[in-house]
């Protein structure tokens, strides 16, 4: 078996997901992960996707870019991925922010957990409200063993007050 990640972007309406599946369909692939999602109007979607050994790759890329044009996606793509790149990770915490938005919060944050060796493995933010909105972040977090929860809460609450928004810590 191969395997390939595929990820697709485009203004969404009905039948995008049909669509692409299709034609995955058509060439015996099976979905073995999938994130979708729709921001403001906008459909992302990443799938790492499983198919026999003999699959032509550059057949499966071009219909995949045929289907995407017909659907009007704006942007596809496709990379054979090895089985070791397709390793599961767990997450260990959970982390959320919460504040008055403006740039820099999700910066702020994911360069804390950077300097720790801490892995994103999902991150959601969303702006809530109109005026003044409000900027909410949940990530789902990998922490290594070598660092301490009393570390990885001091590093986020300095990140946190630099940046003026509230953080909690859950694992």
């Amino acid at each position: 078996m191969r395997q390939f990640a595929v990820s697709a972007i485009g203004r969404d309406r009905p039948g995008l997901v049909a669509g692409l599946t299709q034609t995955l369909l058509a060439h015996g692939v099976n979905i073995e992960d999938s994130q979708m999602s729709i921001l403001r109007g906008h459909f992302s979607m990443m799938l790492l996707i499983t198919a026999p050994d003999a699959v032509d790759p550059a057949a499966l890329s071009s219909d995949l870019a045929a289907t995407a044009d017909e659907l009007g996606l704006e942007a596809l793509s496709m990379s054979e991925i090895s089985i070791e790149e397709a390793g599961q990770a767990a997450a260990s915490h959970v982390i959320t922010v919460y504040g008055a938005d403006h740039p820099g919060i999700l910066h702020a944050v994911s360069a804390a957990l950077s300097e720790l060796g801490v892995n994103i493995v999902d991150l959601t933010t969303r702006l809530v409200g109109e005026d003044d909105a409000a900027y909410v972040a949940v990530l789902e977090v990998l922490v290594p063993k070598a660092v301490d929860d009393v570390w990885l809460d001091e590093k986020l609450r300095a990140a946190a007050e630099n940046e003026r928004v509230e953080v909690s810590i859950r694992g």
